[in-house]
């Protein structure tokens, strides 16, 4: 049932990623078969969940857009845009993160980007206690863009194809390696467009004061 429920919620995502926003960035270096990006800051709700990997988006899904639909303080409903984002949770957090409740070690990190006309100060509370909101910090982002199926091997596959872009561009990742997805699952594998993002060491530009969002 949550599995379908999955599904329909993402039929709302519109047939092409292009026609809805996304956080802004600019392509700084091109490397072999992917590119440095810079990011701006942007502000997500997030939810942490078990996993694994490949039920870590269904399970977070309904609980995101239940935030994204309405069931916020004043029921404000906002507009989708792309992409979901995951990534594993490491063992040890920075606990100076702007999160709105203490992270818990293991596990994935599933994220919504809120409208660009949404700031962390003015983003409704959720309702659902489990709903994190964050803004991240701009960054640097090394991605590698592919289509096909959201499965392990695909995921492995181009994983380590940034990797080896990234070291023969004496650039070093750091952190847990990211999967964007702008697509719902009924998009025809040739269509769809996946990426796997990578931090670059020493890129993350100071938090404004004041940034983060916490509950009481």
């Amino acid at each position: 049932m949550r599995a379908l429920l999955s599904t329909l919620l993402l039929a709302l995502i519109p047939f092409g990623a292009a026609a809805i926003e996304e956080p802004d960035y600019e392509v700084i270096q091109q490397l072999d078969g992917a590119e440095v990006r810079k990011y701006a800051a942007y502000v997500v709700a997030q939810v942490r969940v078990s996993g694994p990997a490949e039920r870590a988006g269904n399970e977070a899904f309904p609980i995101l857009a239940g935030y994204i639909f309405g069931r916020n303080k004043g029921a404000r409903k906002l507009e989708m845009t792309a992409p979901v984002t995951q990534a594993a949770v490491p063992v040890r957090m920075d606990m100076t993160a702007p999160v709105t409740q203490s992270p818990s070690p293991g596990g994935f990190v599933v994220q919504f980007v809120l409208p660009k006309t949404v700031t962390l100060a003015s983003a409704p509370e959720p309702l659902d206690p489990r709903v994190e909101l964050r803004e991240m910090p701009g960054k640097r982002i090394a991605a590698i863009r592919y289509s096909g199926f959201w499965t392990q091997d695909n995921h492995d596959t181009h994983l380590a194809r940034l990797r080896a872009a990234l070291g023969a561009a004496r650039l070093q990742p750091v952190g847990e390696p990211t999967l964007a997805r702008y697509n719902p699952p009924f998009t025809p594998w040739f269509l769809r467009r996946n990426e796997i993002w990578l931090e670059i060491e020493g890129s993350t530009e100071p938090a404004a004061a004041g940034s983060g969002k916490g509950r009481d």
